[in-house]
Order: C-alpha cells, then structure tokens, then sequence
C-alpha cells in the first residue's frame, strides 16, 4: 500500500512538473495583438497565443474595463480601396500638400512641417497632389477649421501626435489618421498610421543613436526595469521571483534600485504595465532607443508603424494576468534570442524612430507603398538593415538588387564592372587611364562622363570593351546620377587625371565584390574634431585611421547614384555642385549613413604619392594645405545629417605575399610592388 502511495505522489509531482513547463516554454513564442473586429470595443484585447496562454478565470469573474468612447468620429467602413482615390497619383508617385496652420504652431509642429517639406514628396502647388495633410495640434488650443478642399476628407491625412493638444472638431468622414498610440478599437488597420508619441525635445534630424554598449545580458546588470506611474524606471534583479509589477501578489523584490529622474533604462528586459497608453507609449520609446526589450502587458493601443514593422522580433507582448509563467519566460529565454531582440530594437531605433524627421518619413512612405501595391517594399526592406527609408523602391523591390542583402541571401555580385571617367578639367582625354581600365579581366564596359567646355574628340582608341561617351551638364555631381547606359552593379568611379594599373584594378574589384555595401578606394581622408576651430575637419595626410576614400579611384555599387540623386536633400548635393572640394565628403557620408561602416582601403603604387588627391586642386602635383572652405564643407555636411556619420578605420586589404621577401612569380598581383 505504501508503495503504491509514493508511486502515485511521485506521478502527481512529475505531472505538475510537466504542466508547468508546458505552462512556460509557449510564452517564448512571442505574440502581437490581433487586429480588433467590427463591434463595440473590447475590454480585453485578442492574443495571437490565446490558447497557450489560457485564463484560469471564468469569463465573469474578470472585470470588464470601463467603456472609453471614441476619440473621433471615424467612418468605420473606410478601408484603402474606398476610401482613397489612388488615380490622383500620377504616374504612382505620392505628392503632399500642407494646409497651412490656423495660429501660432509648436517647436515640434515646425519640425514636422520641416520634415514634409525636405521630403521628395512635398509639393506647394494643391492641384498637383495626392494627399493632402492637415494638422490638428496647435498650441493654444487653436485647431485648424475645415479647408476648402476637404471633399468628405477623401484622400486626406489628419496628423495627430499631441492627443492632449487639441479635440477633434468636425466629422473625419473619409480621411486617414496619423495618431500617436491610438487605442485598438479605434484604428483602422491598413487605413490609419499608428505614430509613436513624441517628446518636446525628440531632435529634429540625425538623432540620438542607441544607448546599447553590449548586446549579451551583463551578469551584474538588472534583468528587469519597471516603468513606474510617476515616471523613471525601477530595477529588479534577477532573483525577483513574483510579480514586480503587480502590488497585489506576494513578491520577492530582491536588489531594486529605483531612478526617478533616469531617462533611460539600464535592463535587459523592460516591462510596460499598460496603465496609461500615453505613458507606456513613452515608456516604450525610451526602451527601444537604451536598447532594453520591451515586454508590453496586455496594451490598448496600437503599436507604431505595426503595419510595416514586425514587433516579434523586437519586443515582446504578453497577457498581464500571467505575471508569474511571464516572468519565467524572461528569465529562461535563450541568450541567442535575447541579443537578436536587442539588436532589432537598436536598428529600429536608429531606422525610423530617433528623429521627428524620420517618423514623418516613415509615415509617407508607408503611404506610398499603399499606393504602388504590388511594387511596394517587402518585409524584409522594412525589417532588416539599412531600413526602407534607405532602399528607395523606384530603384527596385527586390532585396537582391540593393547592395546590403548579398550576405542575408548568402549570394555576390556578378563578376563585371563599369568604369564611370569623368572629365571635367580642360586636357588631354584619358587614353592611358582607358587602355589600363580596359585591360581588366572584369571590365563590361567603360563610360566617358565628358563635363568640359570643349566638345569630345571624334576619334576614341580602340577596346576590348563597349567605349561610350555621355554629355555632363557641367556640375561636379554629374558624376553620381543614375545614368541608364550602366549595365552593371559595380561601378568604378575615376578621374581623368586617375593613374591605376590593370593589377590595381583588378585587385580592388575583388576586395568589393566581398564588401559590396561598401566604398573600397586607394586615396584615403581621415576626419577629426578641431577644438581650435570648434568643429570638424579632415586631412589628406598619411595617418594610421582613415574614415574616407575619395571617388576618384573608388568601387562603390551603382545603388548610390540613386540614394544621392533621390535621397539627399537638395541643399546638400548644391553645397557640392558650389563647392567641388565637397563631392567626395557627401558621397562617403551617404555610404556611411546606409552601412554605419567604414571604407575600405587597398594598396596602390608609389606614383600615386605624386598625384594629387582630385578635390584638393583641379590640376597635377602634390596635395596642398586643407583650405577653410573644406572646414566649412565637412560641418555643412555634419548638420545636414544631423550628426558625424562617417566611421574611422585602421582596415586595410593586400594580397597575399603583398611585398613579402619571395619570387615575383609566385605573387598575382605583381605590378602592384613596382615603384
């Protein structure tokens, strides 16, 4: 008998044991609120992981939260198709018009409206666009009344990131929504844009980049930061054994540290009660830009951009009346998916959230990708480095054809270049640079950009390889436009006052065809900060770090031509058409923004000591002093971007035996040694 008693305790044990891991190890399985049906709102929203997070109440033993009523007369049968009329796009493409505001605007309604108008979308003239975009936060109180071309609000977009700051007074009817944290019952998916809630002091541009140092769990650090109703966050650590967000279950606190006043949590998972959407919407910024994974319990709001950013892989979503199989969750998720979540919120962070700038821009680009359907950017675009804001979708929708996807995709680019010479200073053309480039093994082809006064000689010298002239308009960016006579990837950028040999040609094309995402170049720059002169500045002398290889002699893919031409604001690319000197500085700060890596240097012959860096002086001789108008460019560039993105690097690639004491003919790259 006493047998068979501890035979069944021990099996009474074994099934609870069983029971609690089935209990837990689901909640790893990260879950997003499920879009509200049609219907009166729901106290308690929808969970993808319903079944695996299964109440241990009976439905009328919860109670139901009060009723709120809608923020807005919204017209609940609206849907893209009906309401936007997609045909005033001409030629698919999104043109925004700003109503102009009815008072006195805020700080941040000025850099919203700054925003719009350094965008590719905005228009002045109302007849030519597509959308037209009213804002409802004002200061005083002051709302903007109903424009005159309002039509029912079809294909408008009323702008809302302050709810605080100004009701709704008049009837939405068909218009679109941008919100900050608007509740579930009231979003309409595919329709309305959900909009992070912003801060007076977010920055304008550039932003501040992610406060996250090191992306493994730190073994003295919190496991847990609370975010607390007046505001800070409190550290738990890792021996909190209940509920730390919860008063009302027994718990086992553990060291806490409390920080009113911090800005930014130092944990590795944040918990967000969801006590007030507004506040946790805050809360939740804050997470993401320290690099902290948000653990949203039971939210009734929608999650920013949730039309286009996958928050599975950045946060996490859970039902709050499960605190203690949570908390377990947390602290047994594996290490490797703990560092994926914490680097997606830094890339998030950085991608669309860090500015005003680029939460607007992100706004209109998801517009835009409604409108183009089926040539919109896919998912992955969106959800992996550099970001859609980078990978413009006039250029291409497939991953494959961007210069950042080659190793997610574990594919290379093609094994042929096109060399792009530009001609600018009055001489001799090219023949030399020509024979040499031609001579190449991976050349497909060789481009004359000819932007000299003089017209073209009529006679060219015979190639292996397709010779074609093309006429500049005599603007040093010429040499950057997407030029359609390119047939290939890479584009080997050169002048013609450029001296390589067909072995430095061919070595460097390698080199880039394993980094194609980035700019591989002979001449180096290296930028530092002046305290002299208060400001940046750079040199063109021969210094361990370099941070910028010049375009002169550099291979870069030809997605570039297309991010500068269509993605830089217009001031940037006429500073460099005002200022020669300028052209190299702006092209390695738009790599260095798309890849946050450095540039590549590889090896050249001593005759190149004796070239000219090109942007320093138009003719031939060694490189002069650094003149003040280079001092003023590099800073112009600087608050263009709205911070220093260029990244410094010792990186240098050489051949094999390169200048090692053995028999030239065991060397491939022999020329490369020769003085």
């Amino acid at each position: 008998m006493q047998s068979w008693r501890r035979k069944s305790l021990w099996l009474a044990l074994l099934t609870s044991w069983l029971l609690g891991l089935l209990g837990i190890f689901p909640l790893l399985r990260l879950a997003v609120p499920t879009r509200p049906r049609a219907g009166p709102p729901q106290g308690w929203p929808r969970w993808l992981d319903a079944e695996l997070l299964q109440s241990f109440s009976h439905p009328g033993e919860l109670s139901e939260d009060a009723l709120q009523p809608p923020q807005a007369l919204r017209s609940g049968s609206c849907d893209w198709g009906a309401c936007f009329d997609a045909s005033k796009c001409k030629g698919g493409g999104l043109k925004v018009f700003v109503y102009p505001a009815a008072g006195p605007i805020s700080e941040t309604q000025h850099k919203i409206l700054a925003s719009i108008e350094g965008s590719r979308y905005h228009t002045f003239d109302p007849t030519e666009a597509c959308l037209h975009l009213l804002s409802l936060d004002a200061s005083a109180g002051e709302c903007s009344l109903v424009p005159p071309e309002w039509d029912g609000g079809k294909n408008h977009l009323v702008l809302r990131l302050h709810p605080a700051s100004c009701s709704w007074t008049f009837q939405l009817g068909q218009a679109m929504v941008a919100e900050s944290s608007p509740t579930v019952d009231t979003f309409r998916p595919g329709f309305d844009v959900a909009l992070p809630i912003l801060p007076e002091a977010h920055p304008f541009r550039g932003g501040a980049p992610g406060q996250l140092r090191q992306y493994s769990p730190h073994p003295r650090a919190a496991l847990l930061a609370l975010a607390e109703e007046r505001g800070g966050w409190r550290m738990a650590g890792t021996n909190s054994s209940a509920c730390p967000w919860d008063g009302r279950c027994e718990q086992d606190h553990g060291p806490e540290q409390a920080h009113p006043g911090a800005t930014l949590p130092n944990a590795t998972f944040c918990l967000i009660p969801g006590r007030s959407r507004h506040l946790d919407a805050l809360r939740f910024l804050q997470a993401l830009q320290a690099g902290c994974i948000p653990v949203l319990l039971s939210p009734r709001w929608e999650l920013p951009f949730s039309e286009v950013i996958d928050w599975t892989k950045a946060a996490v979503v859970a039902d709050e009346r499960l605190p203690l199989q949570v908390l377990a969750a947390l602290r047994e998720m594996p290490l490797m998916r703990v560092l994926t979540l914490r680097q997606q919120t830094q890339f998030l962070w950085d991608a669309y959230f860090s500015s005003v700038e680029k939460i607007i821009h992100t706004t209109l680009e998801i517009i835009q990708d409604r409108i183009l359907g089926v040539c919109a950017h896919p998912s992955l675009l969106w959800n992996s480095p550099p970001g859609a804001l980078l990978a413009l979708p006039t250029f291409s929708t497939s991953p494959s054809d961007f210069p950042f996807y080659y190793l997610r995709q574990g594919s290379r680019p093609a094994g042929r270049f096109s060399a792009l010479i530009w001609v600018g200073a009055p001489g001799q053309p090219p023949l030399k640079l020509i024979q040499a480039v031609a001579g190449s093994q991976h050349c497909a082809q060789i481009l004359v950009l000819w932007s000299n006064n003089k017209p073209p000689p009529a006679r060219w010298p015979e190639t292996a390889v397709p010779l074609i002239v093309i006429e500049g308009h005599r603007k040093v960016s010429d040499r950057f436009l997407p030029y359609s006579a390119i047939s290939t990837d890479a584009i080997l950028s050169l002048d013609a006052h450029s001296s390589l040999s067909t072995s430095e040609v061919d070595f460097a094309f390698v080199v880039w065809q394993s980094f194609p995402e980035r700019l591989v170049g002979f001449l180096t720059w290296s930028h530092f900060w002046d305290e002299a002169q208060g400001g940046w500045s750079y040199t063109a002398e021969r210094v361990n770090e370099f941070s910028m290889v010049l375009t002169s002699a550099a291979f870069y893919h030809r997605y570039y031509h297309a991010l500068f031409t269509y993605s830089l604001p217009k001031a940037l690319r006429s500073l460099a058409d005002d200022a020669p000197t300028c052209v190299d500085v702006l092209m390695n700060f738009l790599v260095a923004a798309a890849t946050k890596l450095p540039p590549i240097k590889v090896p050249y012959g001593k005759r190149h000591l004796e070239a000219r860096p090109p942007l320093m002086s138009r003719g031939l001789g060694s490189a002069p002093a650094l003149q003040p108008a280079d001092h003023d460019c590099i800073n112009q560039m600087a608050a263009g971007f709205g911070r220093m993105p260029l990244v410094s690097s010792r990186f240098r690639l050489e051949p094999v035996l390169f200048k090692d004491p053995v028999s030239v003919l065991r060397k491939k790259y022999r020329s490369l040694e020769k003085p």
